[in-house]
């Protein structure tokens, strides 16, 4: 085969056949197909698109280019969930006890963030001493035996991903829907799920902005992992404000802690029972998602979500005391309001500019050299919808540094009030299933 045939045979709009791109795949990851030739056929593919078929065979190439996890020895059905990330979306810290604690094996693989907050690993090292360095071994017991476990992400899972990925960024083609959705859907595959719920952010504060663009990629996602075999299911869920009220690291894991004794931000705490019901259900834990649903209110009700969040804690070296008392997370040294200049109703919360707002204090990180601040970030007071009193708080900020002028300036210019009342938006769009 010769690569110049296969860029001409996509840049025709024809489907290259599994053989061709297992070929284009396997070479380009071992230096024999030059980034020139793989620029070319990934703008081809911008502009041509792929069929189901082909996206799956992409798919499970970049899979095969590393490692892949075995997570046969975890008894159960192995359910692992995706956001396509926003601003101050905590859900992975709730769905994971919550899930672990009707019975369903949560064999987490995270990562650390880049951007306005840290990644879920980040957020857990706020509580003191816990930690995912921890062999395979040890992370396939803790499952079995506590159902819930989190653990670095493998260097050399889906090679070819990162390699492709960091050409896209420099070449345009980043805003692909084939090669997000490949791209995403093989980390969750070579990581040995056996089922996946995703959930694709649409608005402000996400990649996808529009409806349209969320729906593709929700569609292309789920038929890539049915095609290769893996139960997946996506929802569509609104990112033109921030999920929850809290933005920043303990920050986070406090609202966490609130959201499994049964008194979180109700967003936050209707799209984990949500989510959680699609993993409840593909794990066959539950005949129905309403059943599955009612299981995980009960385990919010009876403190169960709780006692898993602290034996989860324990287990991987963390003060499991902090689900008891909070106030054990990182501290800010400052505390500050952000008043409202005018009476009205918030019209507009601008989610990736108050994220922005967040990094400013250190909460997140601009390149991988950053260090993170884990006690700093923001505290929405007030969500769109909600009324507001000239010299109410919009927003808190916990700063370790006296001077917020700049973070100030930053939500005031996201905030927007409107003097006639606005319908909250909706949290949940669509449920896509094939």
């Amino acid at each position: 085969m010769r690569m110049v045939d296969l860029i001409e045979k996509k840049r025709d709009g024809l489907e290259l056949a599994k053989a061709e791109i297992d070929f284009i795949i396997s070479q380009y990851t071992a230096g024999d197909i030059p980034d020139y030739q793989m620029s070319a056929l990934t703008m081809a593919i911008f502009f041509q698109g792929m069929t189901d078929t082909e996206r799956a065979n992409l798919t499970m190439a970049m899979v095969e280019s590393g490692d892949q996890i075995d997570l046969s020895k975890i008894e159960g059905i192995k359910v692992d969930k995706h956001s396509t990330g926003g601003v101050g979306d905590t859900t992975t810290l709730v769905l994971g006890p919550l899930v672990a604690a009707v019975g369903v094996p949560v064999a987490k693989m995270s990562g650390r963030g880049l951007g306005h907050t840290g990644g879920t690993i980040d957020k857990l090292e706020s509580v003191s001493g816990f930690h995912v360095e921890i062999e395979n071994e040890e992370f396939i017991e803790l499952v079995n035996k506590n159902k819930l476990a989190v653990i670095g992400q493998s260097g050399n899972l889906t090679p070819a991903d990162k390699k492709l990925y960091a050409l896209r960024d420099v070449t345009a083609t980043v805003n692909s829907i084939p090669l997000i959705a490949s791209s995403i859907m093989s980390k969750k595959i070579a990581a040995g799920a056996d089922a996946i719920v995703l959930d694709v952010k649409t608005g402000a504060g996400a990649f996808m902005k529009t409806l349209d663009e969320a729906r593709e990629l929700a569609k292309a996602m789920v038929g890539i992992g049915n095609d290769v075999g893996r139960k997946t299911m996506a929802i569509i869920s609104d990112m033109s404000q921030p999920l929850g009220f809290a933005i920043g690291n303990a920050l986070e894991v406090k609202e966490a802690i609130d959201t499994l004794r049964g008194d979180g931000p109700k967003d936050l705490t209707e799209l984990c029972l949500t989510l959680g019901s699609y993993m409840v259900y593909l794990a066959e834990k539950a005949d129905s998602l309403e059943q599955a649903r009612e299981l995980l209110q009960a385990a919010i009700e009876d403190g169960s979500a709780l006692e898993k969040m602290k034996q989860f804690l324990s287990s991987q070296g963390g003060d499991g005391s902090v689900v008891d008392d909070p106030a054990k997370l990182p501290q800010a040294k400052y505390t500050f309001e952000l008043p409202a200049k005018d009476d009205g109703y918030v019209a507009e919360i601008v989610a990736d500019a108050v994220g922005s707002a967040a990094m400013l204090l250190g909460a997140g990180r601009a390149t991988k050299e950053s260090t993170i601040d884990l006690a700093v970030g923001l505290v929405l007071r007030k969500k769109i919808g909600d009324k507001v009193e000239k010299g109410e708080s919009l927003v808190t900020i916990y700063s370790n540094f006296e001077n917020v002028a700049e973070v100030q300036e930053k939500l005031y210019q996201s905030i927007r009030l409107s003097q006639g009342e606005v319908k909250a938006p909706s949290l949940i769009y669509e449920q896509i299933t094939e």
